[in-house]
């Protein structure tokens, strides 16, 4: 096999939206690279699939809304590139009762950055968004640029381009062994490799892969549940309606999101952004008790703030998330061999900044300075957790 002869520039380990991302900067810069995927694409059993995902610059931290600026202006440029849309604009609306600190946080967080957004009192929010139902007094903040991104079609698009751009994508082969060395050594279930760089992006598998390298991040792998409820009169929660994405701050143990009805007709994509520990190899097991706690938080949300919806789920898949204990991500070379660069521990919050990410691990892995300040991002903020452990 011809790919095997060659030295690449760069592996990238698991073709998720990261990774992908990832691949694209390295091929958009004239780089040979090569994506492995574990896993016919497209597949369901990590934390990039379904048709959508929230976009926001709405965050409590600085560093990600100056990071999201950049985001939204390469997922526009993408949906040029490709003429495909990736991105539709409906706006995001934050609920949370008057003295919630995070809605403070993130209220002053869209001020000092200049983002367009609205605070709606309480009789506000009643008037303009008569489909949803107050019962504790709730405040809104509606983040203007938030909106609903195309997962699966982003990961097609972009999958294409990076073939286009001259990068090699190779699915149904699972990474064994990396040995570290100048170059790197991946070996596979269907053969083996030389690279300058590698640049692991492999979610729910990474420590999996770390193993070999003498490295374990605290990273703890959950199932979410995503649950779709069926409108009562189709229509009144969709796009078309100019229902925004929302996101409750404080009415659940965790946040709970829901986006306008698209994906299935007649279906609002409503879930509860918190699941259950679990082997990423044992996803679809049986249901876990704890499992049903969650989707019973879910049940009583929509029974009493989304009338409009019937109180229990018309259908319910699953996804990935991979959470770092401050539920920031990992974008760091590996502490012995910097030509390993990791990103992970996307905490579930992770799609909307895949561009920057990816750009971000594309710097890393060329020894480049990066155009962000990685602080938050490195590993050693873990070393007095004990098993951030070489």
């Amino acid at each position: 096999m011809g790919t095997q002869k060659v030295l690449w520039d760069a592996i990238v380990m698991g073709a998720g939206i990261q990774g992908c991302f990832t691949a694209y900067h390295l091929a958009k810069h004239g780089k040979r690279v090569l994506l492995l995927e574990q896993f016919f694409l497209p597949h369901s059993r990590g934390s990039s699939h379904g048709q959508s995902r929230i976009i926001r610059k709405a965050y409590t931290e600085d560093f990600y809304t100056k990071m999201m600026d950049e985001s939204y202006r390469i997922w526009a440029q993408l949906e040029q590139e490709t003429g495909t849309q990736l991105h539709r604009q409906t706006q995001l609306l934050l609920l949370a009762l008057k003295e919630n600190p995070e809605l403070k946080t993130i209220q002053a967080t869209l001020s000092r950055h200049g983002i367009e957004h609205e605070y709606l009192s309480s009789g506000e929010l009643k008037q303009r968004f008569p489909n949803i139902q107050f019962t504790r007094g709730e405040v809104g903040l509606l983040d203007k640029s938030g909106g609903v991104l195309y997962a699966d079609k982003a990961l097609r698009v972009l999958q294409e381009a990076i073939r286009h751009l001259g990068g090699t994508v190779q699915d149904g082969e699972k990474v064994m062994e990396i040995r570290p060395g100048q170059p790197v050594t991946v070996k596979t279930t269907s053969g083996s490799y030389q690279a300058k760089s590698v640049i692991i992006t492999a979610g729910p598998w990474t420590n999996q892969l770390l193993r070999h390298l003498g490295i374990e991040l605290p990273l703890q792998t959950l199932r979410i549940n995503v649950c779709y409820w069926r409108e009562k009169v189709p229509g009144s929660y969709s796009v078309s309606k100019a229902f925004p994405c929302f996101l409750s701050l404080d009415l659940a143990p965790h946040h709970i999101y829901g986006l306008p009805a698209g994906e299935y007709p007649g279906l609002m994509k409503v879930c509860y952004h918190h699941g259950n520990s679990v082997d990423p190899e044992e996803r679809d097991c049986p249901t876990a008790f704890s499992d049903i706690q969650d989707v019973q938080i879910l049940c009583r949300f929509v029974r009493d703030h989304l009338p409009g919806l019937r109180p229990e789920p018309d259908i319910m898949e699953h996804c990935m998330y991979t959470n770092t204990p401050d539920k920031n991500f990992i974008l760091d070379r590996h502490p012995k061999y910097d030509n390993i660069v990791i990103g992970a521990g996307f905490s579930g919050h992770g799609f909307k900044l895949s561009p920057v990410v990816g750009k971000i691990l594309y710097e890393l892995s060329m020894k480049l300075t990066p155009s962000y300040d990685l602080t938050p991002f490195r590993i050693s903020r873990f070393s007095g957790l004990g098993k951030a452990h070489l």
